[in-house]
């Protein structure tokens, strides 16, 4: 098996807070062991295109504490089409590439695994703020993005208190409930709408609020997964059948921005400095994971096969909580 000389790195999909101390890992583990790095910009995208810089160790200086992706990010459509695939395999070998990292979710790894099977060396490492990738317990992201949320639900519970509203929360996550369920804990939410979960009888979340106020609760608050939706119809309707002043917020992008917090920026380094491990190990179609307090791999084709839910029995401690 020939020494991998040269690497490149890709940030692809949605950005997540933490994926510029995940390259600066893979860009200085891999000088460190003598390698060459290249950085791919705008993700598949940019490789299709032969957006490829050079990188060195101050490429990455001062970026550890940056949200976003210096890297930049894209959607690309066509990497689906393997006509396109085979051109992206073509770029790297025409650009000395023997190895690459891809930073992002499923859908990234996907093309990841697609490139391994064209020859080309390919690890995945986990950044989703969704924390939707099943053969990991952390992703990039997550922890700055929960973070976000809940102190911006705190904000709203103290005006909604003020106001003796109900306020609705909706929170990231596409069709995956983590965010809204930690947050739901962590803000004492009385409410956790969660895709999988949530029966949709909004005839018992108005019975509640009621019964709630007979009783002096001065505010309502829920959390509705991005999954769930419609959070502005939804106030609307129990406030007509409530009486009850109800609003809804939706954070949105502002879950995806902002400094990374001490765990994704310690974590990111982990798996950014495996994921060059591996590729130094003449590895491939391999992603890094974080499970039982360590720092694995997983085949691709595997990782993209298993299934992922909410932790039940945080399920079931925030069905006891919500009151």
């Amino acid at each position: 098996m020939s020494e991998i000389k040269t690497i490149a790195v890709l940030t692809s999909g949605g950005d997540a807070p933490g994926m510029n101390a995940a390259t600066r890992a893979v860009v200085r583990t891999a000088l460190a062991k003598g390698m060459k790095v290249k950085g791919i910009l705008k993700g598949y995208n940019g490789l299709l295109n032969e957006e490829i810089i050079d990188m060195d160790a101050s490429s990455v200086s001062d970026t550890i504490d940056r949200g976003g992706t210096l890297l930049y990010t894209a959607r690309c459509l066509e990497f689906i089409d393997p006509e396109y695939q085979k051109k992206g395999a073509e770029v790297c070998r025409k650009h000395g590439i023997e190895g690459l990292v891809v930073i992002g979710g499923d859908g990234s790894f996907k093309g990841a695994q697609k490139l391994s099977a064209l020859g080309i060396n390919t690890i995945g490492v986990p950044g989703t703020i969704d924390l939707d990738i099943a053969c990991t317990e952390y992703t990039i992201g997550f922890d700055t993005a929960i973070n976000t949320a809940m102190q911006a639900i705190d904000k709203i519970r103290d005006t909604s208190t003020s106001h003796e509203r109900c306020s609705i929360i909706e929170v990231m996550g596409r069709n995956a409930g983590h965010i809204a369920l930690w947050c739901g804990i962590a803000n004492g939410a009385e409410d956790i709408l969660l895709p999988g979960k949530y029966d949709f009888n909004e005839e018992a979340i108005i019975n509640k609020i009621i019964e709630n106020k007979k009783r002096g609760k001065k505010h309502y608050i829920i959390v509705n997964a991005e999954g769930i939706g419609h959070s502005t119809s939804m106030a609307k309707r129990i406030e007509e059948a409530t009486g009850i002043e109800t609003r809804a917020t939706i954070l949105g992008h502002m879950q995806r921005g902002g400094s990374p917090t001490c765990k994704d920026r310690v974590y990111a380094s982990m798996m950014g400095a495996y994921a060059v491990d591996l590729l130094a190990d003449g590895k491939s179609n391999r992603v890094v994971a974080y499970t039982n307090g360590k720092f694995v791999d997983y085949d691709i084709d595997e990782a993209l096969a298993m299934t992922k839910d909410v932790d039940q029995e945080m399920y079931e401690v925030s069905k006891l909580l919500c009151r």
